[in-house]
């Protein structure tokens, strides 16, 4: 009896494709900036509650407006950001920017600099909330209202769909809907871009990670920033020592509000320092890996992606 159970266990199995990354890079390297602040749940913007996800939290334990919780959100977009910024440009690289809309509006300062910049964006919804939570129209309203956003804060259309933690069952087939993306990155599990069919088509997927994450520091499974520094140092070597005969592709999550710190963002600067030691890496923009793989690799299975 063939099962047949809508998840796919198998992928690409031990037949990996040949990415053929430009110059032959053994790994497509890619940082995804998260820039939530000022778009998370908040009692000022009628929500029930302050946001305490990926604080420095956990001493609050009380009803109303949580003014510690929203500090700290404020110090990512405050000084974080620019402290990435900075390490990036020093080393030259670029980065994705996952951004919420509303984030974006409230800082003209950021839209400026990301405009300046040579990153790509990566739309994170309209606001940093679950969308598992939204009615289907309100997720519809929702990536129309993000896509909308970015584009006019940033001057870049967002080339990506990526949604708080986890899209819901209808976001894959309401990004598709929009027509204004290039790829989904809602998946945690390959190594390498894949397509999936949605309504008929195929659409592109960009797996992301919550492994080479900074959210880590605040899950309880890093502590100093070289944590951190010999987690991405490990993940980087083993993949490029991989990528000899089987590229990959490696995401590298950062949240301003985390890896923005001093001692966090050493263990960062350490990273790249190591990455620029080695030739046969491509650092990248989300929308590189998306355009690459839609001319190198295009779907065999009815049309590509848009």
């Amino acid at each position: 009896m063939i099962d047949q159970h809508p998840r796919d266990f198998v992928g690409y199995g031990p037949m990996l494709p040949n990415p053929h990354w430009p110059g032959g890079a053994r790994l497509a390297l890619n940082f995804c900036i998260n820039y939530e602040e000022g778009s998370e749940p908040s009692i000022l913007d009628g929500d029930p509650a302050s946001e305490t996800g990926l604080t420095e939290g956990g001493a609050g334990e009380f009803t109303g407006r949580d003014l510690a919780a929203e500090s700290m959100f404020e110090y990512g977009s405050r000084i974080g950001f620019w402290r990435i910024a900075r390490l990036l440009e020093e080393h030259g690289f670029t980065a994705t920017l996952f951004a919420c809309g509303l984030a974006l509006e409230r800082n003209p300062a950021v839209c400026e600099a990301v405009k300046n910049k040579d990153w790509d964006v990566c739309a994170h919804g309209w606001r940093w909330e679950r969308h598992q939570n939204l009615s289907e129209e309100e997720e519809r309203q929702r990536i129309g209202l993000a896509f909308e956003s970015i584009s006019r804060t940033t001057g870049k259309r967002p080339a990506g769909w990526y949604c708080r933690y986890g899209p819901s069952l209808n976001t894959r087939r309401l990004v598709a809907e929009h027509g204004g993306f290039l790829y989904d990155s809602d998946a945690y599990n390959d190594e390498l871009p894949y397509y999936v069919q949605v309504n008929g088509a195929s659409r592109l997927v960009i797996p992301y990670g919550l492994v080479n994450n900074d959210a880590k520091f605040i899950r309880g499974g890093m502590a100093t920033g070289d944590d951190f520094f010999n987690y991405l140092r490990d993940a980087f070597d083993m993949l490029y020592a991989e990528g000899e005969t089987q590229p990959r592709m490696m995401s590298v999550g950062l949240h301003l509000r985390l890896a923005g710190h001093p001692g966090r963002a050493a263990g960062l600067k350490r990273f790249l320092a190591h990455v620029a030691k080695h030739s046969q890496v491509w650092v990248c923009r989300r929308e590189d890996i998306a355009r690459h793989w839609l001319a190198t690799h295009p779907s065999t299975n009815d049309r590509p992606a848009k």
